[in-house]
């Protein structure tokens, strides 16, 4: 096993599919598509040119841009140079990329689609290889550097099929931070290559393993999600991965593609409901969906509304899925997979069968050749053949989680009699109120996963007599506040009815700023930063709590 190579399955369609669209890049109302061919040539010559730059062998070569065709190339051009990926969140500040660059060791770097190159910049330092993709309207000019077309134009493609050998080291993956400073979490190529017992031993995906799938890529890339469901599903099965042009033509572009497989985090699936909610109310929903003939086409209307007439399969993962939600949606006959994984064991860990009654509320049960179990302390460990190697340059952090070959996930849960495994939050989440007690957010925030009117929540209180509960209004709801408050507070009471005391919610706070990345409140997968909604808002928590107000809006 060593010595064995890993048979890169781009080669394989390259050939095959090579008349086939592979890359559909949109502008506007056009459609500009590469087939598998012109993809294989343009990485091939992208991979000589990286071998002209004299860089030392497996060197670390950066990338960051949002998602679009050449982040692809550029990819695929890195591993056949036998060459290292590190890519980055396209969103990062100045500070942050400068520090990841150094730390990562990146020896050259892909510098792409971004809305904030000028400010990035001054974090890469002046004697950095930058190689620029083609200009996108409407982002940043990226002059710095060799241009993509000047610089591929200068070079033959690579005519060798170049296979890595299994144990070499695949990408470094810096994560999210949600919990402290990102991690570079190493992967192999023999990782990558053991995803596929994914799709061998069952198929979340539903695959066509004849090449027939469209995929569409609108997540970030970098992301180990994105990585493995997207890019390397369309590697291993064949097919075409289509891009999203901006937020502002997201639902266009997906009505456009109408893709087989549609990968989202849980906060897509809740926004694609409150539109929905928007133009028709639940009552009235719940109402047509109780008549079969209407209840057939309604069903049938929205899935061509939310461009997934022709979707084989929804997943969900990187964040909490609301059971709810999943309800929700077998309503109206949209099924979604949901799994769990992280960056550290390659996005692969269980799944849950939609289609099945068994497991309600789980994240269903061990993928093939993963072993799980529970520690004292009630974290999730898992075991199998896709964990990283380590953590870049971090031994003691390695050292704590790789432990007896058991990978130390940093969640809590257990597993029922039948195998599913339920996930109750993270351990560095809990913490402690003024009683002395302490509180597992992730459990209580559960209680009010069925709430339409919430678009995104998180328990807080540390310090204080009771937890609070914060959350983004819907659209919904900002515009009937005296209804939702009188609804809100009977839930609560509902709720705290269930609890004990210790647990009870002290009040419901509805903040006026959605929490995304750009105000650092999340990822850039969308997982909320408990720690920044603490920061930001901490010193009001007294305030709040000593409110005669159950329900109050910030």
């Amino acid at each position: 096993m060593i010595d064995e190579l890993f048979d890169f399955p781009f080669y394989n369609w390259e050939k095959k599919l090579k008349n086939k669209p592979f890359l559909k890049q949109p502008f506007g109302n056009l459609w500009e598509n590469y087939t598998w061919d012109q993809v294989g040539n343009m990485a091939r010559k992208l991979s000589t040119g990286l071998k002209s730059m004299g860089l030392p062998e497996k060197s670390h070569i950066g990338l960051v841009s949002k998602n679009c065709r050449e982040w692809i190339i550029a990819d695929l051009a890195i591993s056949m140079a036998g060459h290292i990926s590190v890519p980055f969140f396209p969103t990062l500040k100045s500070y942050e990329i400068e520090k990841l660059l150094d730390f990562g060791d990146v020896n050259a770097l892909f510098v792409g689609k971004l809305e904030n190159w000028e400010e990035m910049k001054r974090g890469v330092r002046d004697d950095m290889p930058i190689i620029a993709f083609p200009h996108y309207k409407d982002h940043s000019k990226v002059s710095e550097g060799k241009q993509w077309y000047d610089f591929i134009d200068q070079f033959d493609p690579q005519t060798e099929d170049f296979k890595p050998k299994l144990k070499d080291i695949w990408t470094i993956i810096f994560t999210s931070g949600t919990t402290g400073d990102p991690k570079g979490v190493v992967l192999t190529y023999e990782t990558l290559y053991n995803t596929k017992r994914i799709t061998e031993d069952g198929n979340p995906l539903k695959v066509d393993f004849s090449g027939n799938n469209d995929f569409i890529s609108y997540m970030p890339l970098n992301h180990i999600f994105e990585r493995v469901v997207i890019e390397h599903s369309a590697f291993r099965f064949g097919g075409t991965i289509s891009f999203v042009e901006s937020l502002e033509t997201f639902g266009q572009n997906l009505n456009d593609v109408k893709p087989t497989a549609f990968q989202g985090v849980p906060r897509i699936y809740s926004k694609f409901q409150e539109k929905i909610l928007m133009k028709m109310t639940q009552k009235r929903l719940t109402t047509l969906l109780k008549i079969p003939i209407i209840s057939f086409l309604i069903k049938k209307k929205l899935r061509g509304a939310l461009g997934m007439s022709r979707v084989r399969s929804l997943v969900t993962g990187a964040a909490a899925m609301p059971l709810e939600l999943l309800d929700w949606y077998k309503s109206i006959g949209i099924y979604i997979t949901n799994g769990y994984g992280m960056t550290e064991n390659c996005a692969t860990c269980t799944n849950l069968n939609p289609y099945q009654p068994l497991g309600r509320g789980s994240v269903g049960k061990a993928t093939s050749g993963v072993d799980l179990k529970i520690s004292e302390q009630g974290e999730i460990l898992m075991k199998g053949p896709f964990t990283l190697t380590c953590y870049y340059k971090n031994e003691e952090i390695t050292k704590e989680t790789l432990r007896d070959g058991w990978l130390y996930t940093g969640d809590k849960g257990y597993i029922d009699d039948d195998g599913f495994l339920y996930i109750t939050g993270r351990v560095k989440d809990m913490f402690k109120t003024s009683k002395g007690k302490y509180i597992e957010p992730g459990v209580l925030e559960a209680y009010f996963g069925n709430i339409n009117e919430f678009s995104q929540l998180c328990v807080v209180g540390l310090n204080c007599d009771q937890p609070l509960l914060l959350a983004v209004p819907s659209e919904l709801a900002i515009k009937n506040k005296d209804s939702v408050s009188e609804k809100l507070t009977k839930v609560l009471e509902e709720v705290n009815g269930k609890l004990d005391n210790y647990k009870k919610i002290s009040n419901i706070i509805l903040v006026k700023e959605d929490w995304v990345p750009e105000n650092g409140m999340t990822t850039p997968t969308l997982k909320i930063k408990r720690a920044k909604i603490d920061e930001k808002f901490s010193d009001k928590y007294a305030e709040w709590e000593k409110s005669d107000k159950t329900v109050i809006w910030e």
